[in-house]
């Protein structure tokens, strides 16, 4: 299976001397249909501030739409388990994000591991309001894709790479996880940072509410993106990402 030169997972070596003599490691997750490309961007800053990073390409993305369609959420969250697992082992700290699905992926691995030190979500999707969501269990057997959802960006002349297509049985096992992730938001008790754009294409305002109230911490904080659409890690917002997340890594991962 050929997979697309941009979907190289991206990592990046702990540099101690720049976070005070401790390794941070940070893991951040791509979304549904997309690609590490999507988020390179955001591992490298974060990269530059001496933090390890690893942005893991999640099974049947930069491939092919099709071969996404045979692979399920246990596959994509085994990914990211694994990649934190190398972080946890050689790190003094780590903190997890993630885009879209990614966010969902993170929210999850915050669940289970109350070792993480903060989590990190852009425009996550654990509901919505669509009504054909309702239809997929029926749908993903008659049809094999709907559109694609990727390359919502704001921003002119960027691209995020992703499927042209949208394949159901895949998206549909993403959200048989949802009600699991909800149920579940109250053991999250780390601190939590949230972007979310002011308009966005793919993911409506149904997850929000959900998150941010269901969560144990005491500790979020919910940063507007208004200039940007979905994929802001790769807007014109994506600066602000950056700069917000260190400074969130450096507060969260301070030796006590």
């Amino acid at each position: 299976m050929t997979i697309h030169p941009l979907a190289t997972p991206y990592s990046a070596p702990a540099r101690p001397e720049l976070t005070g003599g401790r390794r941070i490691g940070v893991l951040l997750s791509h979304g549904f249909t997309g690609q590490p490309a999507s988020i390179t961007p955001w591992g490298q800053a974060l990269a530059e501030k001496g933090y390890a990073v690893e942005v893991p390409r999640l099974p049947g993305h930069g491939t092919t739409w099709q071969e996404l369609n045979t692979l399920r959420w246990e596959h994509w969250y085994a990914e990211v388990s694994q990649a934190l697992d190398r972080l946890v082992a050689e790190n003094d700290a780590v903190v997890v994000g993630g885009l879209s699905m990614g966010g969902a992926l993170v929210l999850r691995l915050a669940e289970e591991h109350p070792e993480i030190a903060g989590v990190i979500v852009v425009n996550p999707a654990v509901a919505s309001k669509r009504l054909d969501v309702k239809l997929l269990p029926v749908l993903k057997h008659l049809v094999g894709s709907f559109p694609g959802i990727a390359n919502d960006i704001k921003k002119e002349g960027v691209e995020e790479h992703g499927y042209t297509k949208t394949p159901l049985k895949a998206i549909h096992s993403f959200m048989q996880a949802w009600p699991i992730i909800i149920a579940d938001l109250p053991k999250i008790t780390m601190p939590v940072l949230y972007f979310r754009s002011t308009e966005d294409h793919v993911v409506d305002e149904a997850s929000q509410p959900l998150i941010t109230s269901g969560v144990s911490s005491r500790d979020v904080t919910v940063v507007p993106l208004a200039n940007s659409y979905h994929v802001a890690t790769l807007d014109h917002d994506a600066p602000l990402i950056f700069a917000d997340s260190a400074e969130f890594i450096a507060r969260v991962t301070s030796a006590p």
